[in-house]
C-alpha cells in the first residue's frame, strides 16, 4: 500500500526524513518532498499523550535580512507572555503554508509569503479553557516578511520583536523549535548543511 509522509503528506516509497520504507525502489531525490526539508528534525515529545490525542497546528517562522544579518520575528503568547512563533489550527481550503502565513498576519501583522516547504515539526502543550492541556504538533513554514502592519487582528494582545536566531532559540521553551530557529538560514542552499 502507499504511504503518506507525516511531514509533507506526499505519497512516498522510501523517505529518509520521516522513516517510511517499503520494498519498492526509492523516489529520485528530486521527487521526494522530504528531501526539501532544510532543518535536521529532533525527535518529538508527546508527553505521554496517545496518538489520537495529538492536534496539528501550522506555524510561521517569520524572517528578514537586515544589512546582511538574518533576523526572526518572535511574538509573545497572550496568556503566559512566553516568546513563541505565530501558529494556529488548519484552515479549510488553505494549504498548511498558507495557514501559517494567515496566522502570521493575524498574530503579528506580517505581510509576507512562504515557499511552502516545511522546515520541521515541534511539539508543545496548548492550554484550552474547556479541554485543559492539548498535546500539539506544529509544522513550521518559513515566511519572508515584506512588511509589518500596525493594525492587525491581534494588535495590542501580543508583543512582537525582531531578534537573532540564537537569541530566539534561547527564549523559546520547546527544544525542537529552538533547533529549528538555530539551524534556519534561507541563504543556505538546500542539502548543503
Amino acid at each position: 500500500p502507499d504511504h503518506r509522509c507525516p511531514v509533507s503528506f506526499a505519497l512516498l516509497a522510501n523517505c529518509r526524513v520521516c522513516g517510511i520504507f517499503d520494498t519498492r525502489p526509492p523516489y529520485p531525490p528530486s521527487r521526494n518532498p522530504c528531501d526539501l526539508i532544510m532543518i535536521k528534525q529532533l525527535p518529538i515529545s508527546l508527553s505521554g499523550a496517545g496518538k489520537r490525542d495529538v492536534r496539528t497546528q501550522f506555524a510561521a517562522l517569520c524572517y528578514r535580512l537586515r544589512k546582511g544579518k538574518l533576523q526572526v520575528l518572535m511574538i509573545t503568547s497572550r496568556g503566559s507572555k512566553r516568546w513563541i512563533v505565530p501558529k494556529g489550527w488548519p484552515m479549510d481550503g488553505r494549504t498548511p503554508a498558507a495557514s501559517a502565513v494567515q496566522e502570521a498576519w493575524e498574530e503579528a501583522g506580517v505581510r509576507g509569503q512562504s515557499d511552502g516547504r516545511c522546515l520541521g515539526i515541534f511539539s508543545y502543550s496548548k492550554e484550552a479553557e474547556d479541554l485543559g492541556a492539548l498535546p500539539c504538533l506544529a509544522m513550521v513554514y518559513a515566511v519572508q516578511v515584506e512588511a509589518l502592519a500596525d493594525d492587525y487582528p491581534e494588535a495590542g494582545q501580543r508583543e512582537r520583536k525582531w531578534m537573532s536566531r540564537k537569541k530566539a532559540a534561547r527564549l523559546v521553551d520547546e527544544p525542537e523549535l529552538a533547533r529549528i530557529l538555530r539551524d534556519f538560514d534561507p541563504r543556505t542552499p538546500l542539502g548543503s548543511s
